[in-house]
């Protein structure tokens, strides 16, 4: 049980897959394992229950947010918690509590928004504002500002800058870089696939595969647009259109076609090391239940 419960953000959902396999053919291990996660959950989801209740005690819904902010610095916003938000909301409304529901709703943004803060990449909170986000336009502008290169200085602490700086020249222009380069948004988007892709989250938009190639799709037209060579806006559109299984993923395909060619792609990042989603490394592995 003390090592689930150290381990538990590491546990991703093809172990669960094999652990539940080999239970059913008798590994009793495999069950002691899935019994000490199955405990650990619901642990984790009476923590949820115990924090909901002290963000509700403070009254006022500015102090509630307040409690949230200060829960989301601790790390204790996770999944449990807004699941927990959300069906609180879903019961007042079906109550017809009206007020009660959109105090949770607006609770559990205000949560989402300050765990988007503590997330280590900039690629994990894109995903989740391109989630939440319903309007097309508005997740474009989104792509666009993450997507465009930026100019920037090389870190000023450089022993080449001071060097510079000490004979009178301008200290060395870092090549310009995008907040998000694409292929980590690449591999954020392969990973939530391959973890999350069945769930429904949404009756409305479909489940979350759905949702996401939809991004894909949106980001791709974005990315071509913004580091394509030589295509029209309508081109790249036409192409979106036509090439149906072209996806974001074949990003991939230009950074390859750039080195070919001698040159790197602008958005390439080979130091790029953060977490892909709460709990996913560069491997794509998925952590479940934890924040």
């Amino acid at each position: 049980a003390s090592i689930v419960f150290n381990y538990y953000d590491q546990f991703d959902a093809q172990f669960i897959k094999v652990l539940n396999e080999r239970a059913m053919n008798g590994d009793a291990d495999s069950q002691a394992v899935l019994d000490a996660l199955s405990i650990e959950q619901q642990n984790r989801v009476n923590a949820a229950t115990e924090n909901i209740r002290e963000v509700l005690s403070k009254g006022e819904p500015m102090r509630m947010e307040g409690a949230i902010v200060k829960l989301a610095k601790e790390g204790k916003i996770d999944e449990p918690f807004l699941l927990l938000l959300e069906a609180n909301a879903d019961q007042a409304r079906a109550a017809g509590a009206t007020g009660p529901a959109e105090l949770m709703m607006k609770l559990k943004q205000r949560a989402m928004a300050e765990k988007d803060k503590q997330s280590a990449s900039k690629e994990i909170k894109l995903l989740r504002q391109l989630l939440r986000e319903t309007d097309s336009n508005e997740r474009e502008k989104l792509l666009e500002e993450a997507f465009t290169p930026k100019e920037a200085l090389i870190v000023p602490g450089t022993v080449a800058n001071a060097a510079k700086a000490a004979d009178g020249e301008a200290p060395e222009e870092e090549k310009p870089m995008p907040d998000v380069p694409p292929p980590d948004f690449i591999n954020c988007c392969k990973a939530v696939l391959l973890n999350f892709g069945n769930l429904n989250i949404d009756e409305e938009r479909g489940d979350l595969s759905a949702q996401i190639r939809v991004i894909a799709s949106e980001a791709e037209v974005v990315a071509t647009r913004i580091y394509g060579k030589g295509m029209t806006a309508k081109e790249q559109q036409d192409r979106a259109w036509k090439e149906q299984t072209t996806s974001i993923f074949d990003l991939e395909t230009l950074e390859i076609e750039a080195e070919r060619r001698g040159e790197t792609a602008p958005w390439a990042n080979p130091d790029g090391g953060d977490e892909l989603f709460p709990g996913f490394g560069p491997d794509g592995k998925m952590s479940i239940g934890g924040s």
